[in-house]
């Protein structure tokens, strides 16, 4: 596990993680903050908001190049040129992601991404403390041995109390093997490395400035969707994506 010296380092990373993001996609956090804070209800302010906000045409650019498309990214799945890409937003410890991961998800990849209508790519936002963190590293070292949605399955195959050891050195060891990581020496030392650090932090990065504050959080193309919403929810955005990219 990761010395106490690299989690000062990745302590320090984070505030500068939270400076960085405040100056990423001015645009992208315009559009996104208007969409997915619905505790507003200031018709003012969100006239106000929209009124700074470029044209419909660049916010929708702006969002849809935020898909990776990386046909060797371990941690998506789908076709690289899907018509539609679901960027989610998630921490291994939130109850209704392990919700959406059990009960969408599944349904998702039946009906879309087994027909190269659509590609999920996963984006780490682990927001709820150490073993998020411990967590959010395990599963991108799973992913360094192409056994990241195999762990993915094991870390949402319940709801833990959040903080309370299910993701534990132990537990997350257990996790990794039933998931199929061969190699244990290599993925403990992916976990601690910069490296894990940096991939958790450039997703952070990316989920903050689009103003994600909880999970679950989706962006469909250029459609977000904030929480595990209903199926019907999901294959209705879907669906309006496939026929807009069209």
């Amino acid at each position: 596990m990761p010395s106490s010296a690299s989690s000062a380092s990745r302590t320090r990373r984070r505030g500068r993680t939270l400076a960085a993001a405040l100056g990423l996609a001015a645009v992208v956090t315009a559009v996104l903050a208007l969409t997915l804070d619905d505790s507003s209800s200031d018709e003012t302010s969100r006239d106000s908001a929209t009124a700074k906000a470029s044209s419909p045409d660049a916010q929708s650019a702006a969002l849809l190049a935020l898909a990776r498309r990386d046909g060797d990214d371990p941690l998506a799945v789908g076709k690289a040129d899907a018509p539609v890409v679901m960027i989610e937003y998630s921490d291994f410890q939130c109850p209704y992601c392990g919700k959406f991961a059990r009960g969408t998800e599944p349904e998702l990849i039946r009906s879309y991404v087994d027909k190269g209508v659509l590609r999920i790519e996963w984006r780490h936002f682990p927001i709820f403390g150490d073993e998020s963190e411990q967590a959010a590293r395990a599963a991108w070292a799973a992913g360094r041995q192409d056994r990241f949605w195999e762990f993915h399955d094991q870390a949402y195959g319940a709801t833990h109390k959040k903080n309370t050891g299910a993701f534990s050195a132990d537990k997350l060891t257990s996790m990794a093997k039933a998931a199929g990581v061969k190699d244990l020496d290599k993925w403990r030392t992916d976990m601690g490395s910069d490296a894990a650090d940096t991939a958790v932090r450039r997703d952070q990065e990316e989920g903050y400035a689009l103003g994600v504050t909880s999970t679950p959080a989706f962006l469909i193309n250029d459609v977000p969707v904030l929480g595990a919403q209903s199926v019907d929810t999901f294959k209705k955005t879907v669906e309006a994506a496939a026929e807009a990219a069209r």
